[in-house]
């Protein structure tokens, strides 16, 4: 027999099939959709954690501060550590056309250009002796000129001085200039150290001059018993060991 059903039992019978689907008791009520919500809470705590990304950082950046200030301060390093002295090598050497003194320098330091310095050392060595000379340079200095050559850095010296007899019999003094040289297996631009002291951290030749750096150096900077120049007893070192004057003991470094 065919069973013919009203529009009412169709609509009951179609809702009856929906509620078997979703698992919803007879008459249920469908939940709401917290999609929205959820999206917004998810977006809250997108800000909160990128906030709190935030603050670490800021934090880690804090604490990078603090491990700086473990390290040595400028103002609580000895000077000669404010100071850079450069194994260099002279590449050219020509008189300085209006200083009966002076020698003008092109020397290798290991940087793109050779420096160019000014020596007063024309009494004490020749043009052939000077060329090919391995040396240390005081490389953070301001340039300065001398008799119109713009001279950036000098070259370190030890000088002593010697009594000697002249034709006449009387005796004079003699000043006695050498270099300080570093070892042969040091490489041009190496950087000096000193035997017992933290790493150089040069300052700014701004700074020297303002400070008199060099000045405050002077006192303590000779050559040792044995010709190995030194600060205060620390010796001035390099990769291949210390630095040295041919003969002069217990010589200033100038």
């Amino acid at each position: 027999l065919l069973v013919t059903m009203s529009a009412s039992d169709l609509i009951d019978s179609t809702i009856a099939e929906l509620e078997a689907k979703l698992n919803l008791a007879p008459g249920g009520i469908l939940p709401k959709n917290n999609n929205n919500k959820e999206t917004k809470k998810g977006g809250e705590s997108g800000k909160q954690q990128q906030k709190k990304k935030q603050k670490q950082k800021k934090k880690e950046g804090g604490n990078k501060n603090n491990n700086n200030n473990n390290a040595p301060a400028a103002a609580d390093l000895p000077d000669i550590c404010k100071l850079e002295f450069k194994v260099g090598k002279i590449s050219k050497v020509w008189v300085h056309p209006e200083a009966d003194k002076l020698y003008c320098e092109e020397i290798e330091c290991g940087e793109d250009e050779p420096r160019q310095i000014a020596s007063g050392l024309r009494l004490h060595y020749t043009e052939e002796q000077m060329l090919g000379q391995r040396l240390l340079v005081v490389s953070n200095l301001k340039a300065k000129k001398l008799v119109g050559f713009k001279s950036h850095g000098m070259v370190l010296c030890v000088t002593a001085t010697t009594a000697i007899t002249g034709d006449d019999g009387a005796t004079i003094e003699k000043e006695l200039v050498e270099f300080v040289e570093p070892p042969e297996g040091a490489q041009l631009g190496e950087i000096v150290s000193f035997e017992g002291l933290p790493p150089p951290a040069p300052v700014s030749g701004a700074q020297v001059e303002k400070k008199k750096v060099f000045q405050a150096c002077m006192e303590g900077m000779k050559t040792t018993d044995d010709c190995v120049a030194a600060w205060n007893g620390h010796l001035f070192m390099t990769s291949a060991g210390p630095c040295r004057a041919k003969t002069i003991k217990s010589g200033a470094m100038r």
